[in-house]
C-alpha cells in the first residue's frame, strides 16, 4: 500500500483517567510513556485495597470523570498538592518489549475503527454506541475490520505497531448509559469474530475479538510536542494478510 495514501482519519480521542468510569472525549491528546497523559491513571479500590472495575461493579459506568481542560494542554503539570503518582506495569513482553502501562489492562492504546462498529451494528439487534469497547482512538474512512492486519502506522508523525488483537472481556455488555449487562453484543460477536472463526488453525481459547492494542515507540522518547489529533490522517505503513496471521 502506497504510504503515501492516508487510509483513514482519526475522528476521536478518548481517555479513561479512572479506570472503568466513563472516558472523556478530547481533541488533542498528549502521548505519555504508557499511553495517553492521563488515561487509566486512577483506579477505585475496595477497603480491601482490591481493584474495581465495571466486571465486578457495572454502575462504575455511571461515573462521569472530570479534568481541567488545560489538564490536556501540552506542557501542562500539576501543581505539587494535585499531582498523584499512580503505579506503572509492564506490558506482556511476549508481544512488545520496554512498554509500560498504567491501569489500562493490557497495552497502553487500543484503536477501533468506525467501520468495523458500523458492521457489527449492522447485525445486532440494537445497535450500541462506541463507548461499550473504551477505545482511546477511533479512526473512520477504512473497510470494516482493516484495523485487525495493521502492523505499522503512522499518526501525524508517530509510528504506532499493531501488537495484539484485542480480546473482549464482559464490560461491552454492559450499558454505559444506566450499566445494565446484557448478553449482547458478545453473543453476536461469537459468530463472526470469535478465534474458532477467524483463526481456525490456531489454539482455540474462546475468545472474541473486537479492536486492535498499539504501542508507540515515538511515546518513549524525549521528544517535545508529542500529541495526537482529530482530524490526524492514518497512514498503513505495514499490514498482513489475514487474522490467522495476527498476535491474538
Amino acid at each position: 500500500m502506497d504510504a503515501a495514501e492516508a487510509t483513514a482519519v482519526v475522528t476521536s480521542i478518548f481517555i479513561y483517567p479512572i479506570k472503568s468510569c466513563r472516558g472523556i472525549s478530547v481533541s488533542v491528546a498528549p502521548l505519555s510513556s504508557t499511553g495517553f497523559r492521563w488515561d487509566r491513571e486512577w483506579l477505585v479500590v475496595n477497603s480491601k485495597g482490591r481493584a474495581y472495575t465495571q466486571r465486578v461493579e457495572p454502575k462504575l459506568a455511571l461515573v462521569e470523570v472530570e479534568l481541567p481542560i488545560q489538564a490536556f494542554a501540552e506542557g501542562w503539570e500539576p501543581t505539587k498538592t494535585s499531582y498523584l503518582v499512580s503505579e506503572t506495569r509492564a506490558v506482556d513482553p511476549n508481544y512488545a518489549c520496554g512498554y509500560k502501562i498504567m491501569f489500562s489492562d493490557q497495552y497502553p492504546f487500543l484503536l477501533l475503527s468506525q467501520g468495523s462498529l458500523d458492521a457489527l451494528n449492522k447485525i445486532l439487534k440494537e445497535p450500541i454506541s462506541v463507548n461499550r469497547f473504551r477505545p482511546n482512538i477511533l479512526v473512520d474512512g477504512c473497510e470494516p475490520f482493516s484495523e485487525d492486519l495493521w502492523k505499522e502506522i503512522k499518526i501525524n508523525k508517530f509510528t504506532f505497531h499493531g501488537v495484539k488483537l484485542c480480546s473482549r472481556c464482559k464490560v461491552p455488555t454492559i450499558n454505559q448509559e444506566n450499566a445494565v449487562a446484557g448478553s449482547e453484543p458478545t453473543e453476536t460477536l461469537m459468530k463472526f469474530r470469535s478465534d474458532k472463526v477467524l483463526r481456525p488453525t490456531k489454539k482455540q481459547q474462546g475468545k472474541v475479538y473486537f479492536g486492535q492494542n498499539l504501542v508507540c515507540k515515538d511515546s518513549l522518547t524525549e521528544e517535545k510536542r508529542k500529541i495526537i489529533e482529530v482530524g490526524d490522517p492514518v497512514y498503513v505503513l505495514h499490514e498482513i494478510s489475514s487474522c490467522v496471521d495476527a498476535a491474538a
